[in-house]
């Protein structure tokens, strides 16, 4: 396993990091949870990924009992605040100071731990002043809560105000978690360029299209059994969600961008290079890609990861 620096910061992490959006507390039992993040441990991942919505706070727990037994000092562990959690009261929702401070301390008690080494506004909240967001940020980290602050899904200008206020109340923004592959590549214009003048890396979500990218899903077959998507969506692939939500703005239609791409994946023997799984982002201080469980099978076989984040089904 590589290592990277988290932004600006002195912070490695793993560059493969494991989320568990779609599985933990949700799709699959407990015991095949951890094991699955025993095998991410065995394959050298010390970085995971998480957030108090997930599952509605129950990936966060889940998560927290598998990694009890490992030395806290050798993980790098991730969560995030915005989407409504517990009983979704008024409060329970935002970036409010109310809302972040009384999250941390869940989220604090569900890892099992006494600091996360990232926390991360999960989306930008346009109803509470940016000031009080990023003062209870600043407070999180000074109560050493957190020891470093992220965001994710931000545009270039929402970094910008966000960086320079953290600045001036003492601490940094070393982070920006967007989704990102080789089919959704919105974020080379404007969001990297900016956030790499910013010191900030990108810790992408949905490197592999949800499953798309590795031939998994082919249109107008029956879709995998067991799979997430088999559970969730129906029988066939060419109703997935995930075809719509992975579509570029222009060019060729992604199932087509993918049947070119058929001889890189696994199933032929081959590997997707550098440049085929990072298009232009090849800073090694920029980019770290997520593995959810789901795709903890290729994780020995040098494929790229997924992370978390969101889509129209919910936080992600």
């Amino acid at each position: 396993m590589k290592f990277r620096y988290l932004g600006n910061s002195g912070l490695k992490v793993s560059e493969i990091c494991y989320g568990n959006w779609l599985t933990h507390g949700s799709q699959v039992e407990n015991d095949t949870a951890t094991l699955c993040v025993r095998a991410a441990l065995d394959a050298g991942i010390t970085t995971f990924d998480t957030a108090d919505a997930y599952a509605n706070t129950v990936a966060e727990s889940v998560l927290g009992e598998a990694l009890a037994p490992e030395r806290r000092e050798s993980l790098e562990i991730f969560t995030k605040v915005y989407w409504p959690t517990g009983l979704k009261g008024p409060n329970d929702s935002g970036l409010s100071r109310k809302h972040i401070m009384e999250s941390i301390n869940g989220s604090l008690k569900r890892l099992g731990t006494d600091y996360v080494d990232l926390y991360q506004a999960h989306r930008y909240d346009t109803e509470t002043p940016l000031e009080e967001t990023m003062q209870a940020f600043a407070d999180v980290v000074r109560t050493g809560k957190a020891l470093y602050i992220g965001v994710s899904e931000r545009s270039a200008n929402q970094l910008r105000a966000g960086h320079a206020l953290a600045k001036q109340l003492g601490f940094q923004l070393i982070s920006n978690q967007p989704q990102y592959s080789m089919l959704w590549r919105v974020i080379e214009a404007e969001v990297v360029p900016t956030s790499q003048e910013l010191g900030m890396s990108q810790i992408v979500w949905s490197p592999v299209a949800q499953g798309v990218l590795t031939g998994k899903y082919v249109p107008g077959a029956v879709l995998p059994e067991g799979s997430h998507r088999d559970r969730r969506q129906g029988r066939r692939a060419d109703d997935l969600e995930v075809h719509e939500r992975q579509r570029p703005r222009s060019g060729p239609e992604p199932e087509a961008d993918c049947r070119r791409a058929e001889p890189l994946d696994g199933s032929a023997g081959g590997r997707l290079g550098a440049a085929e799984r990072e298009p232009r982002l090849r800073d090694h201080r920029r980019l770290t890609s997520g593995a959810g469980q789901g795709e903890r099978r290729r994780l020995r076989r040098g494929h790229p990861r997924r992370s978390d984040g969101q889509d129209r089904r919910g936080p992600r």
